[in-house]
C-alpha cells in the first residue's frame, strides 16, 4: 500500500461515524483538579497503546501516571481558559512562556513553532452560516481557532470559538486504537485532517453561493444588479483566504523529515501530506472565488451604469419630444398681433398637427434607436 493510499485510509476512518461517545465531564482522582470544577477542562484522557485508561484523573496526576509508563500519552482539551487555567496547565507540562502567551490571545493566522522539546501549532476553523439569500446576510463564514501544544507524551488543544469542537473527532480516535499507538502527533494530524476537511465543505458551499449571484447578475430580468452582495461575498472570501493560506507552511514544516524532528514520527509525516494536497485544493478554489468575485464587481459596477445610462437616455428623448410642443405653444402663448395664421380658421387645429406630428416622428426615431 502507498502512503498516498494509506492517508486515505486513515482519513476515511476519521471520518466515519461511531457509537462511541464519552461524557463532557469527569470526576477527578484523589490528585489533582477535579474535571468540571473549571468550565475549561472538556476532556482528559491516557492512552495506552491506544487504549484510553477507564479511570479518571486529575490532569497533573494523569501526567505523571504516563511518565511512569511506557507507550502511553496525555490528551488535555481546553475550551476558552482563563489566564490562570492555562497558568496551571503550563506549570503541569511546563509550556514555554510565550506559548502560553499566544494561547490566550486571538490570532488572525494559522503558525507553528517549537520550543525546546514542544510544538505549538495555531490552526483557524472555519463555519459557514446558513442564510436564505447572500444579499441578506450579515457573514458568510465565521471564524475560530483551535491551539495544540504538543509534546512527547502528551497533546494539549486550546479551542476558541462557538464552533469546532473536537469530542466527535476523539470519540472517532478513540474507536480506532491502532491509531491512536501512534502517538500524539497522529492527534494533532487528525485535527488538522478534521479542519482542512471542513474548509473543503465551506469551499463547496461558497461556490454555490457564487453561482447563484453570478446568475443573479446576469439576468436579464435584474436591472440593477446587488453590487453589496457582491463585496460582501468577496470580503468574506478574502477572511477565508486569511485562514486557510498560512497554514500551507505549518503543514509542510510537519511534512518534512528535518521539521519537526523527535515530536512527529516518519510513519506519521506522510500523512501530513496528504493534508497538505488538500489544503493546496481549497487553496486552489479561494484563488478562484477571489478572481471570479473581483471580475463579477466589476461586471456589476458596469451594469449598473449602463442601466444608469439607459435611464438617461430616456429622460432625454421624453425631454426632447416634449420640446416641440412647449415651443410651439411659448411662441402662440406670445399674443403678438402679427403672427402667422392667428386669425385663420384652421390655424389652431394646424398648430396642434405640427405638434402632434414631430413629438411621433421623433418618438419613432428615438424608439428605432433603441432610447426609448
Amino acid at each position: 500500500m502507498t502512503v498516498r493510499e494509506g492517508a486515505a485510509r486513515l482519513g476515511d476512518a476519521l471520518r466515519r461515524p461511531v457509537s462511541l461517545v464519552h461524557p463532557r465531564r469527569r470526576t477527578a482522582g484523589p490528585e489533582g483538579p477535579p474535571l468540571g470544577a473549571r468550565d475549561a477542562v472538556v476532556a482528559c484522557g491516557v492512552y495506552r497503546q491506544g487504549e484510553r485508561d477507564p479511570h479518571p484523573h486529575g490532569f497533573d496526576a494523569a501526567l505523571r501516571t504516563v511518565r511512569a509508563g511506557r507507550d502511553s500519552f496525555l490528551w488535555l482539551g481546553l475550551y476558552e481558559p482563563s489566564e490562570d487555567d492555562l497558568a496551571a496547565v503550563a506549570a503541569t507540562f511546563g509550556l514555554h512562556p510565550l506559548a502560553v502567551e499566544d494561547a490566550s490571545q486571538k490570532h488572525d493566522r494559522p503558525k507553528l513553532e517549537r520550543y525546546d522539546d514542544t510544538l505549538f501549532a495555531v490552526l483557524k476553523t472555519i463555519r459557514y452560516v446558513d442564510h436564505d439569500k447572500v444579499s441578506t446576510a450579515a457573514e458568510i463564514v465565521e471564524t475560530g481557532q483551535i491551539m495544540v501544544f504538543l509534546g512527547r507524551d502528551f497533546v494539549v488543544t486550546v479551542r476558541h470559538g462557538a464552533h469546532g469542537e473536537l469530542q466527535t473527532l476523539r470519540a472517532r480516535l478513540e474507536a480506532r486504537p491502532q491509531l491512536l499507538a501512534r502517538g500524539p502527533a497522529i492527534v494533532l494530524h487528525a485535527i488538522a485532517d478534521h479542519i482542512v476537511d471542513d474548509y473543503l465543505k465551506v469551499a463547496g458551499l461558497m461556490e454555490t453561493d457564487i453561482d447563484a449571484l453570478e446568475n443573479s447578475v446576469f439576468d436579464h430580468r435584474t436591472r440593477f444588479p446587488d453590487a453589496g452582495a457582491v463585496y460582501l461575498l468577496k470580503r468574506e472570501v478574502v477572511e477565508f483566504k486569511h485562514a486557510v493560506l498560512p497554514l500551507a507552511a505549518p503543514l509542510r514544516v510537519l511534512a518534512d523529515p528535518d521539521g519537526a524532528a523527535g515530536l512527529v514520527p516518519s510513519d506519521v509525516r506522510s500523512y501530513f501530506r496528504d493534508v497538505e494536497d488538500h489544503l493546496h485544493r481549497v487553496t486552489e478554489q479561494i484563488a478562484g472565488f477571489d478572481d471570479l468575485l473581483g471580475s463579477l464587481l466589476q461586471a456589476t459596477l458596469a451594469q449598473v451604469s449602463v442601466a444608469q445610462n439607459q435611464d438617461m437616455r430616456k429622460i432625454s428623448a421624453w425631454v426632447a419630444i416634449a420640446a416641440v410642443p412647449t415651443a410651439t405653444a411659448g411662441i402662440y402663448g406670445m399674443n403678438f398681433e402679427h403672427m402667422p395664421e392667428l386669425r385663420q380658421v384652421w390655424g389652431y387645429p394646424a398648430a396642434l398637427a405640427f405638434m402632434v406630428t414631430v413629438s411621433v416622428l421623433l418618438y419613432g426615431v428615438f424608439k428605432r434607436n433603441g432610447w426609448l
